[in-house]
């Protein structure tokens, strides 16, 4: 039976009508609806303004086991800026966690004792508004912020110290002391409360941005780029992932969601190397998540514009190509370049200073 069409030709025809796709179906424009629907509809999914106050911030990061007191966040505001946490003395929480570079350290990867790097090649994590987070670390193994302390100063690629060995070196300071005895009362200067004092101070440092503005009713406090991303963020399931007071830190998630061909063959088609797992870039580390099963914490978006380079290894240093990345394997949509600019002003919209509830 003869053929009708050579097989060079089907194929070259299923490709074209591929490639037609995007004009056949083309995608629905964006609606931005009104300034009051857009703060109604974020508000409800759960996308709240940090507190102004020291009452509401209270309602929101005080701790039963763990209340937050002055005197408490003076210790942890000291303790925070330590070095003697260090074994070499020269590192602080503070080292890492620059509050005013956006709580982190715009590193690819943390350094540590006598220069180590992280040996997953992990970045850190911003302390800003991470009490607000349900997740801790990458692969989100802790819940709090007084559970997060411990770990640096005890990892021998960061601080490494043991617990002994950080309550031994305070005790040789009488200030140190007697403030752990106002605290928690005397002969309590122990490692336990040494992370509940750092855990109290974290507890304090929230950031208001222009977006809490704009939550709190004023519509000028946003541009229209930043209102389109906005939309942009709840209407394609960004908010499914990034929600809370925090925009982050509520779950953890496997990324990446979705996988494309080259991702099955194992090849990265910019390259075109053989990769050695399904991380849509560079995996420096080979760190896949919690258990290797690409499950990592969702991160906190407050202040992402200031806390670059981005992912759990610092691979994507521009937030355009992290938005880019994140729409096509998190949505399997990925975002036109006018939807990434718009969703980039929206993010920076997220950025802001500490807030001063008078500690």
């Amino acid at each position: 039976m003869k053929r009708i069409f050579h097989p060079v030709t089907v194929t070259l025809l299923v490709v074209a009508l591929i490639l037609a796709l995007p004009f056949l179906f083309p995608k629905n424009p964006l609606n931005v609806p009104s300034d009051r629907m857009l703060r109604h509809e974020a508000l409800s999914h759960n996308l709240l303004p940090v507190p102004k106050d020291r009452s509401g911030m209270l309602k929101w990061t005080d701790s039963g086991e763990n209340p937050v007191t002055e005197a408490k966040v003076a210790l942890g505001r000291a303790l925070f800026f330590d070095p003697r946490l260090s074994r070499d003395r020269t590192i602080s929480c503070a080292s890492c966690h620059i509050l005013g570079e956006g709580g982190d350290d715009n590193r690819p990867t943390a350094i540590g004792y006598h220069g180590q790097a992280n040996p997953k090649h992990l970045n850190s994590p911003t302390v800003l508004n991470a009490a607000l987070a349900k997740f801790q670390f990458w692969d989100g193994r802790v819940h709090t912020v007084e559970e997060q302390a411990g770990g640096p100063i005890q990892a021998p690629f960061e601080m490494n110290m043991t617990p002994e060995e950080v309550v031994a070196r305070l005790k040789k300071d009488p200030q140190i002391v007697a403030a752990f005895e106002r605290v928690f009362g005397e002969g309590n200067l122990t490692f336990s409360n040494v992370r509940k004092a750092i855990g109290a101070y974290e507890r304090t440092l929230l950031t208001r941005a222009p977006f809490d503005d704009f939550l709190d009713g004023n519509d000028s406090a946003l541009s229209p780029a930043a209102k389109r991303g906005l939309a942009l963020f709840l209407s394609r399931g960004c908010k499914g992932c990034h929600t809370g007071m925090s925009v982050g830190g509520q779950f953890v998630k496997r990324f990446p969601l979705r996988r494309y061909f080259f991702d099955y063959l194992g090849i990265d088609p910019k390259s075109w190397r053989v990769k050695k797992d399904e991380i849509p870039f560079d995996n420096v580390g080979g760190f896949t998540g919690r258990g290797g099963s690409y499950f990592f914490r969702v991160p906190i978006l407050r202040n992402v514009a200031r806390t670059a380079p981005y992912f759990h290894n610092g691979a994507i240093k521009d937030l355009h190509e992290a938005v880019r990345i994140m729409s096509k394997y998190q949505l399997g949509r990925e975002f036109t370049p006018a939807e990434i600019n718009d969703t980039v002003a929206f993010l920076k919209s997220l950025s802001s200073e500490i807030v001063d509830y008078g500690y």
